[in-house]
């Protein structure tokens, strides 16, 4: 739905905004607010979305390795080469030691959080516009501004973090942690609860960090697509469009970095976190 429907229609700013912010749900949903009313709700966007950047992202692997060539590489090889030169380069910077699976994982999130986030530059109204031909009246194409999608991610990397702590650290050595980890044995209750928060904060972190920087990201194009609306049924057409042109490109170039520097510290902190559990002294 466009924001001159939403508007001409009556809803007016408010319903055009939550309806763009909420997710096509299937299940268990409320059939008011359309919103999870329980735990066998799926979010269908969130998941085709997600799911459709992650295929892309192994259809360009399988391209790449279809067409190596390591005398005379194209353009296509080079580009990828560098982002895979960039990565390396950050994991052999931050993890200590080595382990096969970081370089990979920290890859895997980069692209796939940067590709998820890239999606919020795609103009508000239009995927949704196509989807109402289909009778698809909700759809909310920005995966990393679905808590569930940046929660899932952090949690995965969270049990990762909790395996290499018991396998590095064992189980003796990762409940001393626990115990004498930051104050020393005089402070065990006080180290047990500072401990647990700062386990429990790396996934939190993770997970609200690239949310809300993605879902704020997002409310700021949909209201600088409500300039446009309000411009083709007012009298401040020649004034409103032109504005709304030069503030949507300026803010999509901003958050084309925003978007750039999330993935990165998503994957920096992966890297990080999961060295601390390689250290044994930690």
């Amino acid at each position: 739905m466009a924001a001159t429907e939403s508007q001409s229609g009556g809803g007016g700013t408010v319903e055009y905004i939550q309806h763009h912010l909420t997710n096509l749900c299937v299940g268990d949903c409320d059939p008011v607010t359309h919103k999870a009313a329980g735990f066998m709700a799926w979010h269908v966007d969130t998941l085709f979305f997600s799911l459709l950047l992650a295929g892309l992202i192994i259809y360009a692997s399988w391209r790449l390795v279809r067409n190596l060539n390591p005398n005379v590489p194209g353009g296509y090889q080079n580009f990828v080469e560098a982002i895979l030169e960039f990565v390396q380069g950050q994991v052999r910077d931050t993890f200590p030691g080595h382990n096969p699976l970081i370089a990979p994982l920290a890859l895997t999130i980069f692209l796939w959080v940067w590709l998820m986030n890239f999606m919020d530059l795609i103009p508000v109204d239009l995927l949704p516009l196509i989807g109402s031909w289909f009778g698809i009246h909700y759809l909310k194409v920005v995966p990393t501004t679905d808590l569930n999608t940046t929660l899932a991610m952090s949690l995965t990397v969270f049990v990762l973090i909790i395996y290499y702590n018991f396998k590095v650290k064992g189980p003796v050595g990762y409940l001393k942690m626990f115990l004498f980890h930051p104050f020393g044995k005089f402070a065990v209750p006080v180290n047990v609860v500072m401990s647990l928060i700062e386990e429990l904060a790396k996934p939190l972190s993770l997970a609200l960090r690239l949310f809300g920087n993605l879902f704020a990201g997002e409310l700021v194009f949909l209201l600088i697509a409500l300039l446009g609306g309000t411009a083709a049924i007012g009298a401040g057409l020649l004034l409103l469009l032109p504005l709304q042109t030069v503030l949507d490109l300026g803010w999509l170039i901003f958050h084309l970095l925003v978007i750039t520097l999330q993935a990165f510290i998503f994957m920096v902190l992966t890297i990080v976190y999961l060295g601390m559990a390689h250290t044994a002294d930690h």
